[in-house]
This record gives structure tokens, C-alpha cells and sequence, in this order.
């Protein structure tokens, strides 16, 4: 059996790290405003004319802001399974960089284990293969306090 390389499918989003996987976002060295994705122009800070920036990695937990499901199959680059498999995305506050992201939720939590203020933290995932790579994703993960009905 042959083993596939895992690669980001989106190249420098995010970090590969298995056990701690981080968003990978920006940092104003003018304002210190972040971004994500990573700005690499100007700061998106209006009262600010930045324009060097920082790689930083962003907080890997966060609290459910919004959520919803996917029931309709998203248009490409998406790479959807056959036949189409609803899911959830989020979009959780991460508290340090007081920022919204979004993004997929890991299978098998729908919207009715879900809720605002939630605590949720960032995993990796593979979000489709091919004969030699699996393309892995970021997603958010309940964590054990909010699967528990104790993390809201």
C-alpha cells in the first residue's frame, strides 16, 4: 500500500502541523492590524497606509459567531464527493486577533450540535485525493467542553 503525500490545498493558508495546525495570517508592522488571508499590498486598516507586512499564525481556538449548512452543493474549485454530502461551515471569533473566519465544519457535527459562543478549535482535514496526494483543508472542531454542552 502506498502512501499519499499531504498537501495543503491551498498553499500558505495554513500551517501543516498535524498536532497544532494555525491559520496563517498577516500582521501590519505599521498598526499591527491582521489580516487573513494574508495581506501583502496595503493594510486593510483604513486609517492606516501600511504596506510591510509580517506572517503570523492566528489563534487555533475560537467561539462559534454564525453557522449554517451547505445543503447545496458549493460551485468549483470546490471538489465535492459523489453524490454531494450537506456539511456545516462556521464563522468563529478568534478572541486574540478579534477577527471572524470562516470555514467547514469536521463531518459528522451538523447544525443541530452547534450553537453561538460555542468553542470550537482548528483541525486539518483532507478535503479530497488524488492517486498520489490527499489536499487537506482546515476545518473547526467542537472541543470537548462544547460537545459536552459546557463549553457556551
Amino acid at each position: 500500500m502506498t502512501t499519499k503525500t499531504r498537501v495543503p490545498a491551498i498553499e500558505g493558508w495554513f500551517t501543516m502541523d498535524e498536532g497544532a495546525p494555525a491559520l496563517l495570517g498577516s500582521r501590519c508592522t505599521s498598526c499591527g492590524n491582521v489580516a487573513f488571508p494574508k495581506e501583502t499590498y496595503f493594510c486593510r486598516n483604513p486609517h492606516c497606509r501600511g504596506t510591510e507586512f509580517a506572517e503570523t499564525e492566528l489563534s487555533r481556538t475560537g467561539r462559534v459567531w454564525s453557522y449554517t449548512d451547505a445543503a447545496y452543493q458549493p460551485p468549483e474549485p470546490y471538489v465535492a464527493a459523489d453524490p454531494y454530502v450537506p456539511f456545516s461551515i462556521c464563522a468563529v471569533e478568534l478572541a486574540a486577533e478579534q477577527m471572524v473566519v470562516m470555514g467547514q465544519v469536521v463531518p459528522g457535527v451538523g447544525v443541530d450540535d452547534l450553537s453561538v459562543g460555542s468553542e470550537v478549535e482548528l483541525v486539518l482535514d483532507t478535503l479530497y485525493e488524488d492517486d498520489e496526494h490527499e489536499y487537506m483543508v482546515w476545518k473547526w472542531r467542537p472541543t470537548d467542553a462544547a460537545t459536552t454542552g459546557q463549553g457556551a
